[in-house]
């Protein structure tokens, strides 16, 4: 069932499902996010601080209004990831 990713609770993995348009989506994609791709939610900060995901072993810092419309997909345990 798909989401936005600041909804997802820290430590949870999800596929993206689909990025903003225009200029937000194109900047999130030149950090390397892109649908289809497996991230990690670290931590949110409170107050609509920052959302920390870890993409590709790297920590990301994105705004928690961007953040609130990166659709996104969870993870079943036992899914296969690999994708």
């Amino acid at each position: 069932m798909p989401t936005t990713l600041c909804s997802m609770k820290n430590g949870e993995t999800v596929r993206i499902i689909a990025l903003p348009p225009g200029m937000s989506g194109r900047r999130l994609e030149a950090l390397g996010l892109r649908p289809g791709k497996m991230v990690t939610k670290v931590s949110g900060m409170p107050f609509c601080g920052p959302v920390t995901i870890m993409l590709d072993g790297r920590q990301i810092a994105i705004g928690h209004g961007i953040c609130c419309k990166v659709t996104v997909d969870p993870i079943i345990s036992g899914e296969d990831v690999s994708r």
